[in-house]
């Protein structure tokens, strides 16, 4: 597995990315978020409302994906976080997920965070289920029938946890 490099995303790095983005949402098979999402209200999600936005880019710098952190509550619970992730269709399998989940782990602890949780984790997405499981992520409960899934229906979610130390 070749290293990324990895820098905070750009206005320009999303306009890249943006494609992408789009195309997942549509998908409706990992995100729960509506796929008519315009292109600036995608940008507020992505990169202005989280505390950081990162691109994954190859050794050329071509754009493999991108993730988001933040706090994924207020108050007495923004030490722990929360973070999204995108792969294009051309880098997946090459792990750059991995990379990336294993950045935010190290950006987290670096902004103070805790632990990261993920809120809603699509079952049937056994790759990612797999893959955080492998990065020490504990399914911590699971919600029937949370997500509505293009191919799938009615699906379960996860959601995934794991404690931040210093490791």
């Amino acid at each position: 597995m070749q290293a990324h490099q990895f820098t905070p995303m750009t206005a320009d790095d999303f306009a890249t990315f943006w494609p992408t983005f789009q195309a997942i949402v549509a998908a409706q098979e990992t995100y729960a978020i509506d796929p008519e999402i315009n292109f600036d209200d995608a940008y507020q999600l992505w990169c202005r409302g989280p505390k950081a936005t990162f691109v994954a880019k190859d050794s050329q710098g071509q754009l493999l994906g991108s993730y988001y952190l933040k706090a994924n509550a207020a108050g007495p619970g923004k030490h722990v976080c929360n973070c999204g992730y995108m792969v294009t269709p051309a880098a997946r399998g090459k792990g750059v997920a991995r990379g990336m989940c294993e950045h935010s782990q190290q950006v987290a602890r670096e902004l103070g965070f805790l632990a990261m949780q993920f809120n809603a984790v699509v079952a049937t997405n056994e790759i990612a289920v797999t893959l955080w499981q492998q990065l020490g992520f504990k399914i911590v409960g699971s919600v029937p029938n949370a997500f509505h899934h293009a191919t799938h229906g009615l699906v379960t979610t996860h959601v995934m946890h794991k404690a931040l130390s210093a490791d």
